[in-house]
Order: C-alpha cells, then sequence, then structure tokens
C-alpha cells in the first residue's frame, strides 16, 4: 500500500508539472518536443507506466511530419511573396507604360488630324492656284515658241543686212574704178600683194557666210502632212486573220553583242532585223538564219533605241552621247547627227511622212528633228522627270511619250502642245506603244504592272500586275491581239487581250529588254542582258 501510495503521489507530482509546463508553453509548437522528452524519462524512471501513455510514438511523429511541413510551406509563402511583390511592381511599371503610351497615342492622333487639315488647306490652296499656273504653262509655250519665231526672224535680218553690206561694198568698188582694166589691174595687185591676219580672218568669214547662205537656201523646213493617209490596218477584217499564236518555244540562241541588247526591231517591209546594244554597235541581220548582213559603229556611248524609217532604207538610232544619228542602210554610213539634248537620249521614232524623227531624253524633254533642214523644229517641255519612250501615232501628227514621273502624255507635234496626261501609274513607266489599229495604248512600269488604255475615250481598261520584276519593253503582234512584256526576271509574258490569260516563255538566263514579233507573228525575238539575241517559233 505504501508504494503505491508514493508511485501515486509521484504520478500526481509529475503530471502537475508536465501541466503547468504545457500551459506554460502551450503556444510555442517547438517546446511541445520537450513536454514530450520529459514524458519518455518518466517512464524511464519509472514514474508511470506505458500502457497509460496511449499511442504517443504515432503522435510524435506525426507531430515532426507536421514541423517539416510547416517549415516548407513556410519557405514557399516566402517565395510566394517575393513573386507577388515583383509582379506588383512589374504590373505598376506596365501601367506607367500603358498610360505613357496613351498619351503618345493621344498626341499622335492630334497631329495626325492636324496634319489631315493642313493638307486639305494645302489641296484648297494649290486648287485655286491650279488655273493660274496652267494659264503660266500655255504663256511660257507661247513664249517660248515666240522665242523660236524671233530667233528665225534675226536669223534671216542678219543675212539680209550681210548681203545688204556685200552689196555696198561692190556699189563702192565700183563707184571707186571707172574701167575694167583698172579693176583686173587691182584684183591682180591685191593677189600679189601680202596678205594679213586681219584681211585673211575678213576673207575666211566672207566664205562661211556664204556657204551659210547657200546652205539656208537650198534647206527649207518640212511641212507636216495635213491630209494624212488611212491606216492600212483599220481595213484587215477578223474574219481573214489568222488564229493568235501562244505556243512559242525557244529555236536559236545568237550571240550578237559583247554587252547587252538595249534594243531590236523590224525592217517594215523585208525580213530583216535590226539589233543595238550597249557596245555601241547596230546590227543589220538577215532572217531567218540571223547572219550578220551589216555591222554599224559612230556613236560614242552606249546604245538605247534604233527605228526604221517607213521606206526601210534608213534607220535612226538614239544613244547615251546625247545624239541622234540617222543611217543609210545601203552604206552603212551616218548621215545626219541630231545634236541638242543635255543627257543621255532613250528613244527614237519616225513620222510616218519620213521628214521628222522625235527623240526623248534623260533631261525631261522630247524633241522633233527636221531631217530636211537638219535642225530641232520643237522641244516638248512638260515632264518632271526622265521621258523614257516616245511614239507617234500610225498616220497622224500625234506623240505619245511616257515617264518616269508616272504619267503618260498625248502631244500634237505641229504645235508642241501636251494635249492630255494619263495617270494611273504607281511607278516610273519604262515603255508605251499604241496598237496596229491604233485604237489601244499599252504601257509597263518599273514594278511588271502592264495598263491597256482607250486611246478614244483616254480612260484606262485593264491593269495586270506581272510583277514584282520590272516591265522593260512592251509590244503587239501585226493583228493586235496579243501583247508581250520583257520583264526584268528574264520571262517574256504573253497577254491574250481577248480572254485575259497570261503565256510564259522561260529561257533567258538574265534580263530580257527587248521583245518584238515578225510581220506574220509566226517568230519572236528577244533581246537580253547577256549580249543575246533568241528567237521563238
Amino acid at each position: 500500500m505504501t508504494m503505491n501510495m508514493k508511485r501515486y503521489q509521484m504520478t500526481i507530482l509529475a503530471s502537475q508539472k508536465v501541466k503547468k509546463i504545457w500551459q506554460k508553453q502551450f503556444r510555442w509548437p517547438k517546446n511541445r518536443l520537450q513536454i514530450l522528452k520529459f514524458w519518455y524519462e518518466l517512464i524511464q524512471k519509472g514514474v508511470t507506466e506505458l500502457r497509460t501513455v496511449g499511442n504517443v510514438p504515432d503522435v510524435y511523429t506525426q507531430i515532426m511530419l507536421l514541423e517539416n511541413e510547416n517549415k516548407n510551406l513556410k519557405k514557399d509563402l516566402k517565395h510566394y511573396k517575393q513573386a507577388a511583390d515583383k509582379a506588383r511592381e512589374d504590373l505598376l511599371k506596365i501601367q506607367k507604360e500603358r498610360d505613357f503610351h496613351r498619351m503618345h497615342h493621344k498626341r499622335i492622333v492630334q497631329e495626325k488630324n492636324k496634319l489631315i487639315n493642313d493638307l486639305k488647306g494645302l489641296k484648297l490652296h494649290y486648287a485655286s492656284y491650279e488655273p493660274t499656273i496652267r494659264v503660266l504653262h500655255e504663256k511660257h509655250h507661247t513664249l517660248l515658241k515666240e522665242k523660236m519665231l524671233t530667233s528665225l526672224e534675226r536669223d534671216k535680218v542678219v543675212g539680209q543686212i550681210s548681203g545688204l553690206q556685200e552689196t555696198l561694198k561692190k556699189l563702192q568698188r565700183g563707184h571707186s574704178y571707172h574701167g575694167p582694166q583698172i579693176k583686173v589691174d587691182h584684183s591682180r595687185e591685191k593677189e600679189n600683194a601680202p596678205e594679213g591676219p586681219t584681211q585673211k580672218g575678213l576673207r575666211e568669214a566672207r566664205e562661211q557666210n556664204k556657204c551659210k547662205t547657200k546652205m539656208k537656201g537650198n534647206t527649207k523646213d518640212s511641212e507636216f502632212p495635213i491630209d494624212m493617209q488611212p491606216n492600212p490596218n483599220l481595213n484587215v477584217s477578223k474574219e481573214s486573220l489568222s488564229p493568235a499564236k501562244f505556243d512559242y518555244k525557244l529555236k536559236n540562241i545568237f550571240r550578237l553583242h559583247e554587252l547587252p541588247v538595249s534594243c531590236v526591231s523590224m525592217q517594215p517591209h523585208k525580213d530583216i532585223l535590226v539589233s543595238c546594244g550597249e557596245d555601241r554597235l547596230w546590227k543589220v541581220l538577215g532572217l531567218p538564219k540571223c547572219n550578220v548582213l551589216l555591222t554599224g559603229f559612230g556613236h560614242t556611248d552606249w546604245l538605247s533605241d534604233c527605228c526604221f524609217h517607213p521606206s526601210g532604207d534608213k534607220l535612226a538610232t538614239s544613244s547615251g552621247d546625247t545624239t541622234v544619228k540617222l543611217w543609210d542602210l545601203c552604206k552603212g554610213d551616218c548621215i545626219l547627227t541630231f545634236e541638242g539634248h543635255s543627257r543621255a537620249v532613250w528613244s527614237c521614232t519616225w513620222h510616218s511622212c519620213g521628214n521628222f524623227v522625235a527623240s526623248s531624253s534623260l533631261d525631261k524633254t522630247s524633241k522633233i528633228w527636221d531631217v530636211n533642214s537638219e535642225r530641232c523644229r520643237c522641244t516638248l517641255y512638260g515632264h518632271t522627270d526622265s521621258v523614257n519612250s516616245i511614239e507617234f501615232f500610225p498616220f497622224s501628227n500625234t506623240l505619245l511619250t511616257s515617264s518616269a514621273d508616272k504619267t503618260l502624255s498625248i502631244w500634237d507635234a505641229r504645235t508642241g502642245i501636251c494635249e492630255q496626261s494619263l495617270y494611273g501609274h504607281m511607278h516610273s513607266i519604262n515603255d508605251a506603244i499604241f496598237d496596229p489599229r491604233g485604237h489601244m495604248i499599252a504601257s509597263c512600269d518599273a514594278c511588271g504592272v502592264t495598263k491597256l488604255w482607250d486611246f478614244r475615250k483616254l480612260l484606262p481598261i485593264v491593269s495586270i500586275d506581272i510583277g514584282p520584276s520590272p516591265g522593260n519593253e512592251v509590244n503587239f503582234d501585226s493583228s493586235g491581239r496579243v501583247l508581250a512584256q520583257a520583264s526584268g526576271n528574264g520571262v517574256i509574258h504573253l497577254l491574250d487581250l481577248k480572254s485575259g490569260e497570261i503565256h510564259k516563255l522561260m529561257g533567258h538566263e538574265n534580263e530580257a529588254h527587248t521583245v518584238v514579233f515578225s510581220h506574220d507573228g509566226e517568230i519572236l525575238f528577244s533581246g537580253g542582258s547577256d549580249g543575246t539575241v533568241r528567237t521563238w517559233s
């Protein structure tokens, strides 16, 4: 009994002590381990028995696991707090940037609206000045014509004055000497007398004046024809035409030039082809073998274009040396050189009467040359950039020019006035041409866009984008139903004007610069940047 009482008292004291410790340190989970350790010490001393404890070890293990989990959760909580702080900072930064961009956008919108209003005001301002500019432009052309007429009258007056002076000198000589013998003696004395530098200069000037007066008396300005013969292509019926051909295949390759071929042209009446190159040469080729019949040279820079006289016995060539030359194809000699452009000449064309040649140049002008009087009859002003091509309307006095200022212009060759300008291209126009019947215009630009225009209504018909490679030249076949375009990627595009289909001819390794059909349309000729002329049939 005594032992049991002692154990019971010790157990009560131990439980009271544990209770005090528990009450003191209950709020701190870390101190629970001390309670458990103390409890196990009591068990080892024999103060309390194990059966009264229950599942203490399992609770201890669970507490340890919960402690570890609590530590991990605290670490994660700390990590999430840091991430949340960083996200909050980023959010504030993004909000500030958003506010800045909103303000910047509002400012840009205000500036845009202001610019739109300014642009509208400038358009109205320009519209108010446009009639005045047009009137001044017409006055400018009128003054240029008056200046030209004044210069002609001045030359005539100078010639008359020189003639009167010579007549006066002759009369003075006649009054000073009374007999023919004295005149003969005087001339002999003059022949025997030594000639000074002043007398020599006067004699040479008199001889030059005599030569000029003789030339002026022999050469007269050509007249532009009034009653033109009708276009023979208008009488061709559609029933008599053969079907249009598109199934061309590469047949032959002829290397004719050391540098790129710039132009190929067909003789109007015979199966003869002329090719011009940047090697300063032009060559006459016999078809179908393309054997060289004649080679011409005389330009000091690359050739840009060539055109046959309507009779086919003469050739006009334009060059980068700023000149236009006329050639006799029977002899191969240069018979005339026109000089007047200040920069390279891109294109040339003959009038159907054969008395005039027109040229277009990099100097933003075009000129009409009179073959008989051997002078420039008129200069066409109006384009604001390089004039890349020029073409006479068949059997008329109308000219067509295309320019790098993205416009086509139609001119009256007799007056030199621009009758109409056609707008629609967005890039520099490289070439433009009339169809054989004269009802349509085809043009191509530096981004490969080809446009067809109704010449009678002066309105666009259709626009075809064959880009992005530039269209270097366009040409119709003799029937006017097929349009060929030489492209910068070496492809020859054939456009069926009836169905709108596009056919491609692949064969050039580099750029294709020029293209032309034979008279019957059975053969196609093209020239490339590799110096070759290729035949397709």
